[in-house]
């Protein structure tokens, strides 16, 4: 008999499309979807495309555990350590999209603000599959990683331990700010044009931050492209090590991860999109090693990874409903 899934937030981008996912997914049924705002308004009217024919509900946690054993969470950072701490109490297992519980109390409210449910932090799992797959196989909480520290962090990785100093240059589709934000977005701010922006402090920084050895120098800069989804890290890396053993690394690394593909030609973001793929080329100019990797921000960079992590939790192969 499959899972019972619910998906907490189903009318933002991300959660539209894990919603998606779970509803043709072989051995996860797609129990309830809610929202806040769009709540009584029915998912595939809200996404056509996505062919969710349920209502969208009101969060009510006693009800989605009635019907589900495990959720996905996509509500804002500060809204989803609530609906996470209520669904944890009562027994289910979550995978959470925002960045409530993917960083440590003290780098969460340096960047974001109080911790709603910090009591939860020390259970909680960074869902970066390739790097964490067992933690996350046993895990009841899972945090997936933000779209931008996902590419990068995917990117880095083989290297982690030979990083002398990174410039990350990041570029996202629209759709990476989520729902509201673009949708408040006017139209030609984004369309005919390339941006810079938090220039001097990104959030997703944190994760890298966080993730990579403690003496490791970086910079990242985010831009934003007028595409709707999909994501392009340019990673900038001095090291010491040698052309072979750059390239020894990355097929040690990654040649029999499901979802990784190693690229003998610069990827784009039309090669990933909507699928849950980071496709990865590494060459070696000037001294530098050049990792490029892109994913589809709301796939590998958000529902697709937290559907990823959801396999390992429920001990289903883990690219089931994801090939």
């Amino acid at each position: 008999m499959p899972d019972g899934v619910a998906v907490v937030g189903a009318s933002g981008y991300g959660g539209a499309v894990a919603a998606a996912i779970l509803r043709r997914h072989p051995s996860l049924e797609l129990t309830a979807v809610t929202a806040r705002s769009d709540a009584g308004r029915r998912h595939d009217e809200l996404y056509p495309r996505y062919r969710v024919a349920m209502t969208l509900e009101e969060f009510d946690a006693d009800a989605i555990a009635e019907r589900a054993r495990a959720a996905i969470v996509a509500y804002p950072h500060g809204a989803a350590a609530p609906a996470v701490k209520a669904l944890r109490e009562r027994g289910l297992k979550v995978v959470d999209l925002s960045a409530d519980f993917r960083l440590d109390r003290e780098r969460y409210e340096r960047w974001y603000t109080q911790h709603e449910a910090p009591e939860l932090l020390d259970e909680a799992v960074y869902g970066l599959t390739e790097a964490h797959r067992e933690e996350i196989r046993g895990a009841d909480l899972v945090a997936a990683p933000g779209c931008y520290s996902t590419a990068a962090l995917l990117a880095l990785w083989p290297l982690r331990e030979h990083l002398d100093d990174v410039v990350v240059d990041a570029k996202s589709g629209v759709s990476g700010a989520g729902r509201e934000a673009t949708q408040t977005t006017h139209f030609v701010s984004v369309s005919e044009n390339v941006q810079a922006y938090k220039v001097e402090g990104h959030r997703h920084a944190a994760e890298l931050e966080q993730e990579l050895p403690e003496e490791t120098r970086f910079t990242f800069v985010p831009h934003l492209v007028p595409i709707e989804q999909g994501l392009l890290a340019s990673c900038y890396v001095t090291t010491k090590l040698e052309r072979d053993a750059v390239l020894d690394l990355y097929r040690g690394a990654y040649e029999d991860e499901p979802f990784i593909d190693l690229a003998d030609e610069p990827p784009g973001t039309d090669d990933v999109r909507e699928t849950n793929r980071c496709r990865i080329h590494v060459s070696v100019v000037g001294g530098r090693v050049i990792v490029l990797a892109a994913i589809d921000n709301l796939w590998k960079g958000a529902a697709g990874q937290a559907v990823q992590d959801l396999n390992l939790m429920l001990g289903h192969p883990e690219t089931e409903g994801l090939e």
